[in-house]
């Protein structure tokens, strides 16, 4: 199952490896690399998400483009300083990847793409409705890491699952299961040019209410 993974933090992923690996950051000593990878949807488009991944992951392992790779590891946020404003930035933290047989990829590409939270919820519900009438309820988690640390996770629910989180509070405490997916979309500049951008979000397919556990006192009395 793939909460065993981490306890509240938990993605598996098998894709293609899509792009050279670029150097991202050192830690401590150690280097820390960027790749993105080709992830399959079952109605056979693709995400193209990015992982980060150790130096010392990646010893001995071919990470050419076009190799299928297995993942598991979290889906991590921090925040960038980017025209002159905050951004957050979403990217997969490998705790682990390998090089799957074919008997070890034909059963995971059954199941590409998982990912399971347990976080709270951060930010007021969005409840919208596309042009073609499919209800969609914007959320934003934040999910705890050690050492007094958050993640903070924009998430996209459906349907049944977009009435119920519309009614959430801040504080709620929930988990979801989905998969992770990019997004394209158009930002138009103050210059009238049009630039081409990608979101990463989390899909949900399933979530729980966690009822004994939830700031909804402490939001009655902020708004009361």
């Amino acid at each position: 199952m793939i909460d065993k993974i981490m306890d509240t933090n938990g993605v598996r992923l098998v894709g293609k490896v899509a792009s050279e690996k670029v150097f991202s950051h050192e830690m401590y000593g150690e280097g820390f690399y960027s790749i993105d990878l080709e992830v399959p949807r079952l109605s056979d488009s693709i995400d193209l998400l990015p992982v980060t991944i150790s130096e010392r992951l990646m010893v001995d392992m071919d990470l050419s483009i076009g190799q299928y790779v297995i993942i598991e590891g979290q889906l991590r946020s921090y925040n960038r300083y980017i025209d002159n404003s905050n951004r957050l930035v979403l990217t997969i933290f490998a705790k682990d990847i390998y090089i799957p047989n074919e008997e070890e990829l034909i059963e995971t590409l059954r199941k590409p793409n998982e990912i399971y939270l347990d976080g709270y919820i951060c930010k007021k519900p969005i409840y919208r409705t596309t042009p073609f009438g499919r209800e969609i309820t914007d959320i934003l988690i934040a999910v705890n890491r050690s050492y007094n640390k958050s993640d903070y996770i924009p998430c996209i629910a459906w349907g049944r699952n977009a009435r119920f989180c519309e009614k959430m509070l801040i504080g709620d405490h929930i988990r979801l299961w989905g998969r992770i997916q990019s997004r394209e979309y158009q930002k138009k500049l103050s210059t009238g040019e049009v630039e081409r951008k990608i979101a990463f979000e989390v899909s949900v397919s399933k979530l729980e209410y966690v009822e004994n556990d939830n700031n909804r006192l402490v939001v009655y009395e902020q708004e009361g």
